[in-house]
């Protein structure tokens, strides 16, 4: 490698989920928001406060912080005044008498069931016992009312146990105390137990803050609702990726850019009510960007945009510019400032889908490897950044003990690579030399 200044690296998790809240019954439909609240963004949070030179950008969905904020003032109002919490399973978990009606629990046991085979079922005996026992009076047609009450309490612990964050269950006595119970779970170890999950979602969003008040990481933002911006502003800019894709019989969609700027608009509101501050930067829905999209994301004060290689390749390839040498730096459209910053596709994909069945040390060490040698060929680009981004929740399930250990040993190394430099998109926005 050259003696030049250190290849940057902008590690992005994008943190989202759909509102799940039924707008007829007000209640939720499926527990992911909360499960993945407890597992996955609880020690996201946690492994870059343990780790020193940490640092990232987390990408925000407002309805996510939404929902975040509606779960932790529910469980909390129950906790004090008993109100029912708007979720089928945390009510149930909650609950002081267990249902009595068959179908309810037959889909209660169910919903237990939804959990990574590999990584969460067989690594607790007492889960792996609870669920073989179910499904062998499913595969034999018994009724499965004869599943007492204490199997219902304990699958629905278990559960809980199961997803909860790595960071949590190995410091929090609680937690350490019900895994040692291991079965017979009463209504007070369920009443801890859902205390326990309370606490953990009320964090979330204070700990993000201050990461980001402390600089060590760099919030950014999606508009509101998730929407794909490109396709609200212009249906047959599908075919730009998709030329043969079929298209609605509309030329355009209904007030798609009056929906667009409601979106930027709504979305920038709600963020500045958690955090406290106006986003520097946007994931777009998707990744999804054009020329027009990417005005709108300027016009509202955006610094930077982020999307994936694959765009940043087609577009170049259409405009006709063939780039032969380094494409790891930041763009800008003609006519704009915002810069434009594109995903490295193979190594944001090797961590979402591929190192997780190898040893954490090997897979570290195969990424920055490949950091190395963009390093060697970008080594003549004063701009030269390499941005992973990828989604900061769905991995870590594939990987083993939710994946503190590859994170851990992906922070350690690149905070301490002498050629290497962590930082975020803000600050490579601000010592821009320039860009195309």
């Amino acid at each position: 490698m050259s003696d030049r200044a250190p290849l940057r690296v902008v590690l992005c998790w994008h943190m989202h989920q759909p509102i799940y809240l039924d707008a007829e019954t007000n209640r939720y439909r499926l527990p992911w928001t909360y499960l993945h609240a407890i597992k996955d963004y609880v020690d996201m949070a946690a492994i870059i406060e343990q780790t020193p030179g940490a640092r990232a950008v987390v990408n925000f969905v407002p309805t996510l912080l939404e929902q975040l904020d509606d779960y932790a003032r529910q469980i909390a109002e129950h906790l004090n005044r008993g109100t029912p919490v708007r979720d089928r399973l945390l009510d149930v978990l909650a609950a002081r008498e267990l249902p009595d009606d068959r179908a309810m629990r037959l889909r209660l046991i169910k919903a237990c069931l939804r959990a990574n085979e590999k990584r969460l079922i067989n690594r607790y005996a007492p889960y792996r016992f609870l669920v073989d026992l179910y499904r062998f009076v499913d595969d034999k047609d018994q009724d499965a009312c004869y599943l007492s009450d204490q199997f219902l309490a304990d699958i629905l612990v278990w559960y809980h146990l199961a997803w909860m964050g790595e960071t949590v269950r190995t410091v929090d006595p609680r937690i350490k105390a019900l895994m040692a119970k291991a079965s017979n779970f009463d209504y007070a170890d369920r009443r801890t137990l859902l205390s326990v999950i309370g606490e953990q979602i009320k964090s979330i969003i204070p700990r993000y803050r201050k990461l980001a008040e402390a600089g060590r990481i760099e919030l950014s933002v999606t508009p509101y609702a998730h929407p794909i911006l490109p396709l609200l502003l212009d249906v047959k800019a599908a075919h730009e990726a998709q030329p043969e894709a079929p298209l609605p019989a509309f030329d355009n969609y209904p007030g798609g850019e009056e929906r667009v700027r409601w979106h930027i608009s709504e979305g920038n509101r709600v963020f500045k009510r958690y955090f406290g501050m106006q986003p520097s930067g946007c994931w777009p829905s998707e990744g999804g960007v054009s020329k027009a999209a990417v005005k709108l994301l300027a016009e509202a004060g955006y610094k930077w945009v982020a999307s994936g290689e694959s765009v940043m390749r087609n577009s170049l390839q259409r405009s006709g510019f063939h780039e032969a040498g380094c494409i790891h730096h930041p763009y800008r459209i003609e006519g704009s400032d915002i810069a434009c910053f594109f995903r490295d596709d193979n190594l944001s994909d090797s961590i979402g889908f591929n190192y997780a069945e190898w040893h954490a040390e090997d897979a570290v060490s195969n990424l920055v490897h490949h950091l190395e040698h963009i390093a060697e060929a970008c080594s003549d680009e004063p701009d030269r950044l390499v941005p992973i981004i990828l989604d900061g929740e769905n991995a870590w399930e594939y990987y083993p003990e939710n994946g503190i250990h590859f994170l851990g040993a992906l922070y350690k190394r690149l905070a301490q690579h002498p050629r290497i430099e962590l930082t975020t998109f803000a600050e490579c926005v601000a010592t821009m030399h320039g860009g195309e």
